[in-house]
């Protein structure tokens, strides 16, 4: 009875969440910081990294077109060329409006498939003989009915136009989900990186300065034994390209044959109210973000 119980509570949860977000996105976005946190949140004078993150997504990223189109997995690619790093994008297989257009006996043996529209709409595939393309059309139907921005109020996401998108495997040293980089920017300039790791069983979040130096901001200990990849430079040095027009961006990067490849732009990591980080963390971030400069 239990187990019935749990997914239905699960299901309307959700769609209490979708409606919040849809009707009062600053009222959905004080309710999940203060789930999340356990506090209020303090958005005429905020201090802490999520509470500022949370502030520049309800006063700057609504129908901001720049925005926008670097939340968006299929668009940023065209911010990318512009700022003249095309060299960095993982290649293109096919882009398509909706699941019926997708020409699944052209596809290669290994990619990568993914909605644009949110987070978590991947489907890695290294072996095509071994996928289930009926429940792999089954997931891409369901997440392209997705309004994903109104899951946490992410606005940012609001005004993406839908699509599919599929790009090259990526085979790495790493395995099956390589190693994810992703570099804090702020107003243009790289500040420290995350670094996701052993995606395939438990992950591992650790921080880490731009020498490499193990920060103490993670909410669990970190780790020193990972390796700086060999395109760190490289990584920093395109985050710059990248990032100038905004106050905070995350740049990801993965590291495929010694170079960097663009993987994403995100705004709002975890809806802002990750809990990854420990409070010296959300402090330290915190000041690194000048919303004097956003506003």
């Amino acid at each position: 009875m239990i187990d019935k119980i749990k997914p239905a509570y699960w299901m309307l949860y959700e769609k209490y969440c979708e409606i919040i977000s849809t009707i009062a996105p600053v009222y959905a976005s004080k309710y999940f910081y203060k789930k999340a946190s356990g506090k209020p949140i303090n958005l005429s004078n905020p201090q802490t990294f999520n509470e500022k993150l949370m502030w520049l997504k309800l006063n700057t990223y609504y129908n901001n077109p720049l925005v926008t189109q670097c939340a968006d997995k299929y668009r940023v690619r065209e911010y990318v060329e512009k700022c003249g790093c095309p060299e960095i994008l993982n290649d293109l297989i096919g882009v398509w409006d909706s699941v019926d257009e997708i020409g699944w006996d052209s596809l290669p043996d290994k990619f990568a498939i993914k909605c644009n529209h949110g987070c978590k709409y991947n489907i890695i595939c290294d072996d095509k003989s071994k996928l289930d393309i009926n429940d792999t059309k089954d997931k891409l139907r369901k997440w392209m009915k997705e309004d994903y921005w109104r899951k946490r109020a992410e606005v940012n996401y609001k005004f993406i136009p839908k699509k599919i998108i599929c790009e090259k495997y990526l085979d790495t040293e790493a395995g099956f989900l390589p190693i994810d980089y992703k570099i804090y920017c702020f107003h243009g300039e790289p500040k420290l990186v995350l670094v996701c790791s052993n995606r395939t069983s438990k992950l591992k979040l650790d921080f880490y300065d731009l020498d490499w130096n193990l920060l103490d901001y993670g909410a669990e200990p970190g780790d020193t034994t990972i390796q700086k990849p060999e395109s760190f430079p490289l990584m920093i040095e395109y985050s710059r390209k990248l990032a100038g027009d905004f106050p905070f961006v995350r740049i990801d990067f993965y590291e495929y044959q010694g170079k960097p490849i663009f993987g994403e732009m995100t705004f709002s990591p975890a809806a802002c109210v990750a809990k990854y980080y420990n409070e010296t963390g959300q402090v330290e971030l915190g000041k690194m973000l000048d919303l004097s400069l956003a506003k």
